[in-house]
Formats: C-alpha cells, structure tokens, sequence
C-alpha cells in the first residue's frame, strides 16, 4: 500500500502537519520515533504557547497535539525510521523501521534537533526543575534568581543577555580564556553589571535534590574544584538536527540541517517537505515549528493535487 503522506517526526511540526493533512483527507501515517514529542517532553511549565493563560506542562501540551492529530485520523507508529529512500523521481519514496517498508506519495521530514547536553551526574535528573536549554522558554521562572550558562559562543551571549531581564545575576561559565563569539556580542554581556564570568572552566556535576542549587566547577588549568551556588543551569552550546538517516538523501547545510525553497517548505527532492527545528537553526520555538508544520502539509497537499494523487 502507497500511503498518500508520510510524516516522520512528532515534534509540534510533526503533529501539525498531521492535523492539517488528516483534515484534508490525506489519510497521514506518521512515524513518531520512540522519543515522541520533542523537545517540549523535556519541559515542564510552557508559558508563551498561544491559549494557555494558565500555561501547560510540556509533555501535557504534546499530548493534547496528538490526541487532536488522531482525532482527525492520522495513524501513527511508535518507532524509529532506520533508513530512507527518495530516489525515485517524483516518487513514491520509501522509509524503513527495521525491516519493515513503508511507501508514500509525499514525505514531511519532522524530526527536529537535540540541544547538546554535558553528560554530567545531575543533570539529566533535573532537566526542566532548573535545568534547561532554553532561555526563551524558561528564563521568566528565575525571576531574581542567580543563574549559570554554559557555553562561549553567540548562542550563550544571547541566552545570559536575555536571562538578565529576569534574574539578579548570570555567570557564564566557559572552557577557555577567550569567547568564540563575536566581539559585539562578547562585548556586551561583559559590559552587563548583572553578568560575571567563570574563566578555563567545566561543569563537572549540577547539585540539588528536588531543584537545582549549584553546580560543581573544576578549573581546567588548575585543576582546582568549587561549588557555584545558582538556582537554575542553562546550556548554551548547540543544536544537532537529527538528520543522520537523511544523509545523502535530501540537500542539507554545513551545520546539516535540511535546506528548504524558502518561503516554501520544499526540499530539493520535489515531493519532500521539511519543518520544524530540523530546518529552523534560528528561533527553535514550539510556535514557529507548529507553523511551519502546518506550511509542509498545506505545500504537499498542493503538490499531490498538482500530480492528481
């Protein structure tokens, strides 16, 4: 059987282009990932998702998308594609899970990115209880707070900048000497009186029991070890889109993430559509990725009526 649209991924672009195609009678199949969700399953209060006064946990607020996508008929696999197919010109293109095949008219990618995490004792237990690598997202809840963020480049100028609105102090907490971000922005967090910074250091364990409370340092130079007393850890070094089973398959930049036909959703494989954080290195919000995972189902409807499917 040639399923008219394939969705991989169940992020909020995935879900939202499975609400919209399963609307549209496309009869989506989508196939979510064991990790289903995104990265909202990793946060807990989501305040700045239009409708909820009140705000939403995180894994509560993905739910209800999924509910809505089945709701409207959208069939839905809990695993991971292992390898894809989108040779064929035009189509139909081929996903795999494990040896199982499965064949669409069209394909929305969806499977978004993953923030670096330090792998540090602690920290994966108190992600989303201080934890956190978004600042967006969760610098309101640490109002007059003292805060960390780890990281030298633009991203953690940006992310100890924007936390300043809300808490009493940030430190940045770097591996070198020097930051790896541009002098603007550099130079603006250190002329910032809320921002101090911890020089040649690593995080080596983030402390608390129900919440966070500190972070143990040890300084790379000296090797000396000391404890940053802090309310909430926010990192600051990166993004991998989880684009791996997609290499060589669709045209992606160097950070490998996918390239779209702006302002439209389309890759460079004509009937492959991509949304989401897997696309979208700049704003990485929920929001943004539910937009976009509407626009991927609106541009592959449009292209499978253009072919009469």
């Amino acid at each position: 059987m040639t399923e008219q649209m394939l969705i991989i991924g169940s992020g909020p672009a995935g879900l939202t282009a499975a609400i919209y195609a399963a609307r549209a009678d496309l009869d989506p199949l989508m196939i979510e990932g064991f990790e289903r969700g995104g990265q909202l399953m990793l946060t807990t209060d989501v305040e700045n998702y239009p409708g909820f006064p009140d705000g939403i946990m995180g894994p509560e607020l993905m739910e209800s998308f999924r509910k809505q996508a089945e709701r409207f008929g959208t069939r839905i696999i809990s695993s991971d594609v292992t390898k894809v197919d989108f040779s064929a010109d035009g189509g139909p293109f081929k996903a795999w899970v494990g040896e199982d095949e499965y064949e669409a008219e069209s394909v929305v990618v969806a499977t978004g990115a993953s923030a670096r995490w330090l792998d540090v004792p602690g920290e994966a237990r108190l992600r989303g209880y201080g934890v956190s690598a978004c600042a967006t997202c969760d610098g309101f809840f640490f109002r007059d707070k003292e805060l960390a963020v780890v990281g030298g480049g633009d991203s953690a100028m940006e992310e100890a900048t924007f936390l300043t609105k809300f808490a009493s102090k940030v430190t940045i907490i770097h591996r070198r000497d020097g930051f790896r971000a541009s002098k603007i922005m550099a130079q603006r967090a250190l002329d910032n009186p809320k921002i101090d910074v911890v020089w040649n250091s690593a995080v080596e364990e983030v402390l608390g029991d129900d919440l966070v409370t500190g972070v143990k340092l040890k300084n790379l130079q000296t090797g000396d070890e000391s404890t940053l007393d802090v309310d909430g850890m926010f990192l600051a070094i990166g993004h991998d889109p989880n684009t791996n089973i997609f290499q060589g398959h669709i045209e992606m930049d160097e950070k490998n993430y996918v390239v779209v036909k702006s302002p439209t959703t389309e890759t460079s494989v004509e009937g492959v559509f991509a949304a989401g954080d897997v696309v979208d290195y700049v704003y990485q919000q929920a929001v943004t990725a539910a937009g976009q995972g509407c626009q991927a189902a609106l541009d592959a409807e449009h292209w499978l009526e253009s072919r009469e499917v």
